[in-house]
Parts: structure tokens; C-alpha cells; sequence
């Protein structure tokens, strides 16, 4: 048991594992989009033919660009998920949550629920 003080008011709150398990699913999905943006930004690092008519000459600014927001987005979910097993900072935690939910659907869909079911066991 948990209990917190609100305003002279004590509460008690059973510890479960749904941030945690959150937490896991969110660090997950964050893990795989930082990895995903490296392979995407090596892959096209080799930029042979550019200005030769092979592509327009924007293109390559949009490539290499999109890796540096989806590991943005991965980042901010390993933070969140990190603080989600903490139990510390709940929008933080839920703000990991819904960026894991941005590069990975699949995990950041469950993530996102039990970090919002868990609010009252955060600190």
C-alpha cells in the first residue's frame, strides 16, 4: 500500500503493475523508433547521383530530416517510460507514452492505457 497526502487528506492507494508495465512497452517502442531512425538515416547516407537527375534536388533535405524527428519521438518515449516505472512525473510518463504510441502503434496503444489507468500511483 501507497499512501499519499492531499491537501490534509491521506489516501490509500494499492501498488499495481501497470505502470511498470507500461513503462516496459513504452522504453520498448522507443527503443525500436531510435533504431529505426538510425537504419533509415544510414541507409540513404550514401547520397551518389544527387543533381544528376536521378532525384530533385529537395529531396535529400526531407530524407535525412525525417530520422532526426522520429528519434525525437524515441527519445521522448525511453524518458517516459522510464519515469512511468519510476512512478514519478504522470505526464511525462503518459507524453512517453503517446510518443511510443507515435513510432509503434502496437505497444504505444497499451502503454498509453495503463500509464492513464495508473495515474493515482504516481507521485
Amino acid at each position: 500500500m501507497v499512501f499519499f497526502s492531499l491537501h490534509n487528506k491521506v489516501r490509500y492507494v494499492k501498488k499495481t503493475s501497470k505502470p511498470k508495465n507500461g513503462g516496459i512497452l513504452a522504453i520498448i517502442a522507443g527503443a525500436l523508433a531510435s533504431l529505426g531512425a538510425v537504419n533509415y538515416a544510414v541507409g540513404f547516407s550514401d547520397v551518389s547521383g544527387l543533381g544528376k537527375g536521378d532525384i530533385p534536388p529537395f529531396v535529400p533535405s526531407i530524407i535525412l530530416g525525417v530520422p532526426i524527428l522520429s528519434i525525437i519521438i524515441g527519445i521522448l518515449a525511453l524518458i517516459g517510460g522510464v519515469l512511468a516505472i519510476q512512478r514519478k512525473k504522470w505526464k511525462w510518463a503518459l507524453v512517453g507514452s503517446i510518443a511510443g504510441s507515435l513510432s509503434v502503434l502496437p505497444l504505444g496503444i497499451p502503454a498509453i492505457i495503463l500509464i492513464a489507468l495508473s495515474k493515482d500511483e504516481f507521485a
